[in-house]
């Protein structure tokens, strides 16, 4: 196990989608981004927190959007694409995964706020590299491949009262 550190450098990459629908999913709450970058900095140095959302055309998603930016995220929002067949996809994980594969020359540490199973790759990617790689996510619906890759693995519903609104 690596001793976490003040020196480290840390970049912090949030799937609101996939943390929204879990977090909605398992207790009917929202994600307290504040208590989220908070436990994923662990006093060491941000370098950059990236927050990856889809704009959905919703009242309050402006709102959202701000409040990450005043967290301290920078928003990624990206529209949903509707195809002629009447079918939709909006995702992130190209984009997060090229951040994240950029980002690795510049930080000690990427923590991937996701329970996305298409991210386990990733990890072992950037462990080749020579990052650190935690993740943060609800453990029952996180994929036993990307805890199984991850250096970390912090569970949301273990401290449900800190990360639920």
């Amino acid at each position: 196990m690596v001793t976490i550190h003040p020196a480290q450098r840390v970049a912090v990459l949030a799937d609101t989608q996939n943390l929204y629908h879990t977090a909605h999913h398992l207790y009917s709450r929202n994600i307290d981004y504040t208590a989220l970058l908070d436990k994923a900095v662990q006093d060491r140095q941000l370098i950059r927190a990236i927050a990856y959302a889809i704009k959905a055309d919703a009242p309050e998603e402006g709102s959202f959007f701000d409040a990450l930016e005043d967290i301290g995220f920078e928003a990624r929002v990206k529209a949903i694409r509707q195809f002629a067949d009447g079918s939709k996809k909006a995702d992130w994980d190209v984009g997060m995964s090229l951040d994240a594969v950029t980002l690795a020359t510049h930080v000690d540490v990427i923590v991937l706020c996701t329970g996305d199973g298409d991210f386990t790759r990733l990890c072992t990617h950037l462990q080749h590299q020579g990052v650190r790689v935690e993740v943060m996510g609800f453990k029952s619906s996180t994929a036993d491949s990307l805890i199984e890759s991850a250096d970390a693995f912090i569970d949301l519903s273990a401290r449900e009262d800190t990360f639920l609104l």
